[in-house]
């Protein structure tokens, strides 16, 4: 009951929620306001370099509610970029190694979706219906409340859903016995390593030609290319109407910039095929030009701003009262600057994100309040622009033909279940191991006592019974059990022979002779067809034996049509060789 009142969270969005641990409703109401602001300026220094793939990091204070106390939450969704709901679990960590008195959770749609990656190494009774309001970061440290157990009394019984209250309370009187197991806490750790440095090497940097009123907008808000690319990714018929005539950027003066993306962003524009209408003024060169690639991604950016700005109104002739004026902007900067935030050399009008409208309306007052750099301006910059970096980075490591078709057999032989197949283990997994020993010991506890240990002779008489209904029924299911086994036998038989007399038909068409024979039939095939010495005294039945043909080779060429096929967009081949861990590049063959 408690699973269904609990609030739907979307696929791809990421909730969490900071709680006081040790707290009264009054210091709650009074505090947690003022903890907003503080904890903003102290995450700002790595908000203010992070491309944020939809929504950011956002933090909102709620009063209590039922027997959810007043906390601190926000939610963000992340869209198709993963790595911006790990990079909030990295900024949770800090805030609460940063404010001890802090406790955090964090959910998405899988639940507690830090648990998966240590699914290895939790206690059996944790799983998704035992693990609600179970697990907190608090102190910087992973915590999960325990069950109780003979060596320790200390925990909530896994039966019991604890409420937010009850399990602060045990998270503050108990934090030693709630702190996860090194194991656990390793596994998500290693989640998290790398950050902050991790922030700069998921950005991609890549030069594009853009109209020059683009250009402007991302030299004060580079982040608004993540909505521009979301706009031109998730473009539709409609949207596409309003880039016939390009009111907003027509492309009469394009301009060659440098633009930061994420490696998500970039390459949701760069794998996307896509042909410009006609009207809209857009011309690519050919695609042998050294700079062909910039006029193309700065071709769909530009579609990706048309499409953003088309569905947002004008700025009116009187402007909204500035956002300075603002008394909760006011707080904000003053709780940056108590923290010496200003020392990283932030701009007021890039603070100014936190309490932005939509995208579009954020381009457009751009466009109207900021002074317009001059086209020569904009021309002289393009001899000083930084180098680009390289997409061969994103295809370190190679790849290997042998290893797709291993990877694929390695699929089909793994274990099934009704919750479907199960991807290979790796070769670091420990090895099954089988005591026939204990095996034996668990069965006589769970079938009762030994033989040796019935002394009644009222039991002995039984057994004497039973031992001759059980010779009875042993007979009956032998000769039943032979039986099925003719049975079996004989349905193979009949499989094999409809098998090879389809193989026999098919051999002569054209589906039989577009396999791939081995090297050794294949050099003794003439046009299709066996060597005469072959053929020579056999009957004609004989003559036509099948060929074996050679399954690598037909698997690799027939995934690497599928592939061609799909033009660079996701299909079942690619879907099912990233589930396998293989990576190819795009098809450098010219079509």
């Amino acid at each position: 009951m408690d699973a269904l009142q609990r609030r739907v969270i979307l696929e791809d969005m990421v909730q969490y929620k900071l709680f006081l641990v040790q707290s009264n409703s009054q210091q709650t109401d009074e505090h947690l306001p003022q903890l907003v602001d503080e904890i903003l300026a102290k995450v700002a220094p790595f908000l203010i370099q992070y491309i944020w793939q939809h929504q950011p990091f956002n933090l909102k204070y709620h009063p209590e509610k039922g027997d959810v106390p007043a906390h601190i939450e926000g939610q963000t969704q992340f869209g198709d970029n993963v790595e911006d709901e790990w990079f909030i679990v990295y900024l949770l960590q800090q805030i609460t190694e940063a404010f001890p008195e802090l406790a955090a959770r964090v959910e998405d749609n899988d639940g507690e979706f830090l648990l998966i990656e240590a699914a290895d190494y939790l206690p059996k009774w944790l799983n998704p219906d035992t693990s609600e309001n179970r697990v907190f970061f608090y102190k910087g440290e992973l915590h999960i409340l325990p069950c109780p157990s003979k060596s320790s009394p200390v925990g909530i019984s896994k039966d019991v859903v604890p409420s937010v209250a009850q399990a602060l309370a045990l998270l503050s009187t108990h934090p030693v016995a709630c702190r996860a197991s090194p194991k656990i806490s390793s596994a998500v750790m290693q989640r998290l390593a790398g950050y902050p440095e991790k922030i700069k090497a998921n950005l991609h940097r890549a030069h594009c030609f853009i109209p020059a009123g683009i250009a402007t907008v991302l030299a004060q808000r580079p982040d608004l290319v993540a909505p521009a690319v979301s706009a031109f990714y998730l473009r539709d018929p409609v949207d596409l109407q309003a880039c016939r005539s390009f009111n907003t950027f027509p492309p009469d003066a394009l301009v060659l910039a440098s633009v930061t993306f994420t490696r998500c962003l970039y390459a949701q524009l760069q794998q996307q095929q896509f042909i410009s209408d006609r009207r809209s003024g857009f011309t690519l060169p050919p695609r042998s030009h050294p700079q062909y690639k910039a006029h193309e991604l700065g071709m769909k950016l530009a579609h990706g701003f048309e499409i953003l700005c088309s569905k947002c109104r004008l700025p009116s002739s009187e402007p909204d009262a500035p956002v300075s004026c603002n008394p909760q902007w006011k707080d904000f900067v003053d709780s940056l600057k108590r923290n010496g935030y200003f020392r990283v050399s932030l701009t007021i009008s890039e603070c100014r994100r936190s309490y932005s409208s939509s995208p579009g309306e954020e381009v457009l007052q751009l466009l109207h309040s900021c002074n317009p750099l001059k086209l020569e301006e904009l021309k002289k910059r393009e001899a000083e622009l930084p180098q680009e970096d390289s997409d061969q980075k994103s295809e370190e490591g190679g790849y290997s033909l042998v290893a797709v078709s291993r990877g694929m057999k390695d699929f089909l032989s793994a274990m099934s279940s009704h919750e479907g197949a199960e991807l290979p283990w790796s070769s670091s997994a420990q090895p099954f191991s089988f005591d026939p020993d204990s095996m034996a010991n668990a069965l006589d506890r769970l079938l009762g006592s030994k033989e040796e240990e019935l002394d009644s002779d009222d039991l002995d008489d039984d057994d004497d019974d039973d031992d001759e209904e059980e010779e009875e029924e042993q007979e009956e299911e032998n000769g039943l059990s032979g039986q099925a086994e003719m049975n079996e036998t004989e349905t193979l038989d009949g499989l094999r022979k409809y098998m090879d007399q389809m193989d026999q038909e098919l051999m002569s068409t054209n589906i039989g002779q577009s396999f791939n024979l081995t090297n050794h039939n294949k050099a003794g095939l003439v046009n299709g067809s066996p060597p005469a010495s072959a053929t020579d005294g056999l009957p004609a039945e004989e003559t036509e034996e099948i060929q074996p043909l050679d399954i690598d080779l037909n698997l690799v060429t027939n995934l690497l049509e599928s592939l061609s096929s799909q033009a660079g967009l996701a299909g079942p081949a690619s879907n099912l060789l990233q589930s396998l861990g293989i990576h190819l590049p795009p098809n450098s063959d010219p079509a």
